[in-house]
Parts: structure tokens; sequence; C-alpha cells
């Protein structure tokens, strides 16, 4: 492990291959908690299932008990007008409920980090707009992992998610709300690392991104305004118009063959190759 221009920290093929452990358990937690998402479940049942799955698989949990105040809980879960940090409690999801949830494990020392948008009840349990909203979130999310190239900088990234939100109608003649507040950001040894990846901006600017390299991409958008507010439990964040909300994330690491997909169950090679782009995960 080094760190390099900007305190970048640039991974063997080994240490890539433990991380590899760790992504893939928090996609496995993730899973089991997008499978438990129902009426009736509440988010702190989610936060429990996310826990054992972690724990079970001879991992961490990321989150809990990091930074200050200290978070309470394995997952972010965020509902509805809630964007991101949503503490896990005993709210009821009802169906026609959204809920973003974030979830981060640490094997071996190392870490991954994702996130996903779930309707409750299922996608015929929302509006054509809120289906459109989490649509999009999460195409501009691969929009910015296909933007990844051996050589490229790491604000080609946040260019591509932003254009890709920004040419998409919006389902009720508004405007999408990109969190400009809120950013992806390097992963590996810790959580969170330089550099930032923010998910709008020009191409071309910031580190160059390397053999080694590992982001989490994360792009937020709302229905409405890209404007927020916090919580009185100094964590959760919300839309300040009352607008709901989708994070959809991966931990992506760029190896000599291309990107790899850490937190896809199948290291993103089957959407990869959807979008043309080499995959490059290691054996």
């Amino acid at each position: 492990m080094s760190l390099r221009g900007r305190g970048v920290e640039i991974k063997s093929p080994e240490q890539l291959r433990v991380m590899r452990k760790a992504g893939l358990l928090t996609g496995q937690a993730l899973e089991a908690v997008r499978a438990a998402v129902k009426p009736g479940v509440t988010t702190l049942e989610l936060d429990a299932i996310a826990e054992d799955t972690i724990r079970s698989g001879g991992g961490i949990p990321s989150f809990k008990g990091y930074s200050h105040p200290p978070f309470p809980a394995t997952i972010c879960a965020s509902v509805n007008d809630e964007i991101v940090h949503g503490i896990p409690n005993e709210r009821v999801l009802v169906a026609g409920d959204i809920v973003s949830i974030d979830c981060g494990a640490i094997v071996e020392g190392w870490h991954g980090d994702s996130a996903t948008t779930v309707a409750v009840g299922g996608e015929s349990a929302v509006g054509a707009d809120v289906r459109e909203l989490l649509r999009v979130t999460e195409e501009s999310l691969w929009a910015g992992i296909a933007a990844l190239r051996l050589g490229g900088r790491v604000t080609d990234v946040s260019a591509a998610v932003e254009g890709y939100v920004r040419g998409q109608a919006h389902p009720t003649g508004g405007s999408w709300g990109i969190l400009e507040d809120f950013t992806g950001h390097g992963i590996g040894s810790e959580l969170h690392m330089d550099p930032n990846v923010p998910n709008y901006g020009r191409a071309g600017r910031g580190p160059k991104i390397e053999r080694g390299m590992a982001l989490a991409i994360e792009p937020m958008v709302t229905l409405g305004s890209h404007r927020w507010k916090t919580y009185d439990d100094e964590w959760t964040i919300a839309s300040q118009d009352g607008s709901w909300a989708a994070h959809f994330e991966h931990t992506v690491a760029m190896t000599a063959g291309g990107a790899w997909v850490m937190t896809a169950l199948d290291g993103g090679e089957a959407r990869l190759a959807e979008l043309g782009v080499p995959f490059g995960g290691l054996s």
C-alpha cells in the first residue's frame, strides 16, 4: 500500500483481493436487507439483519460507532425525503415508502461501502415520478462507473453522473436536485479517504485514475431542490423542500484490466459488459 499525490491510497493486487471480501460482504448484507423490505417492517429490524449478515460473515460493521457523535447502527436507513445518514429506529415502513439503505463492512482491515434505494411494496406501489427517480439515480451511478479510465481524472466520474441526470427528463417538468455537499470518496484501509468524488462538475480535474485506486461512487438525487437540512439527531439529512430522494453507491477499484465493482456480487461484470466497459476483476 502506498500514498500518492494528495494522499490517495494505492492498493496492491493482493490488497484489492482482500478488499473484495469486504465488498462482497457489504453486497450480501444489502441483498439480505433488500429482500426483507416490506410493509410492516421497521428500519431497526433491517439494521439487525445487516449486522447479523456482516458479523456472521466474519466482518465488522463500518458505520457502527463511526465519527462524532458516534453513529449508533450498522446501516443508514433514510425514508422518503430523507437523503442520507438516517438512523434506524422503530419507524414502520408502509407500502409506497422508499428507503435508502447505506451499508459498510470491514474485513481484515479493509472497507466496502454500498447503497441502494428500495420501493416498499415493490415499484408498483410508488408513483411514476418516484420510479423515475430511482431509475435515474441508479443509472447515473453506472454512468459514473463507466467513465473510469486509467489515466483519466476523478471528475470524469463527476461529469458523467451529472450529465446523465441532467439529460433525463424530469417526470413533473421540474429539475433534478443533485446533492453538492455530500460526495463519493476514496476508500480502502479507512472508510472515507481522499479523493472526494463530487456528483457534479467538469471532467478532467482532480487526481489521475491509477491502478490500485478505489473509489466509493454515490449519487444522491432528489425530485426537487438540492438544498438540505439536518435533523436534531445530528445525522439524518433530509431535503429542505420535502422532495423525495434516492441514493445508490458502489465501491469500485481500478486494476490493469479495468473497473472492478467490489460491492456488486458479480463484480459488476454483467453491467459493465452492457455498457461496453472493460471488467477488471482479479482471480
